[in-house]
């Protein structure tokens, strides 16, 4: 179950970007961009133990997701600590949206070695039922990855994003 809430969990986070993308017309930068990929490769790693069981290996892929995301968060946050040197977007909670990437991913890295931590290294690798609750939060991940899949497409095409977009780049040449 813990596994079905931390990829759901990923899947609002991802979400809340996207609709803050899209109702606050605040276009991701390249960096936004990579934090959104360490919290989909978090989700992904998550959606492995739903679907095939919990495996070590898997809690693996959420932590590399999970430290790959805080670096780029990290590599963020020291761009906009320079003084007069304005933030990027708006604050959620009173925090910018890095910010809470930082304090998630670094969270997700505390969770998971302590959840490894306290597993017995006798407890074998277990096969649960793949559940209703299971396919019903996988799918709502693989549509939130979907959508953030396509709109980055639709802001950047296929060429690397700009550093500070302003507009989308699908939308310009229609």
């Amino acid at each position: 179950m813990l596994n079905i809430l931390g990829m759901v969990g990923m899947a609002v986070v991802l979400l809340i970007g996207l609709i803050a993308q899209v109702t606050l017309n605040e276009l991701p930068c390249p960096l936004c961009l990579l934090q959104r990929a360490g919290f989909a490769l978090v989700m992904f790693g998550f959606m492995l133990n739903v679907v095939y069981g919990i495996k070590q290996r898997h809690y693996g892929v959420v932590l590399l997701g999970a430290i790959f995301g805080a670096a780029a968060a990290l590599r963020q946050i020291s761009l906009h600590v320079i003084p007069g040197t304005p933030p990027y977007g708006s604050a959620i909670l009173g925090y910018h949206y890095y910010t809470w990437s930082f304090i998630l991913c670094s969270a997700t890295i505390l969770a998971v070695a302590i959840l490894l931590l306290l597993r017995n290294e006798g407890e074998g690798e277990f096969r649960h039922r793949f559940g209703v609750a299971g396919k019903v939060a996988c799918w709502f991940a693989m549509m939130v990855m979907a959508l953030n899949v396509i709109s980055t497409f639709i802001e950047c095409g296929p060429f690397q994003c700009p550093d500070n977009p302003v507009s989308y780049w699908l939308l310009s040449i229609i």
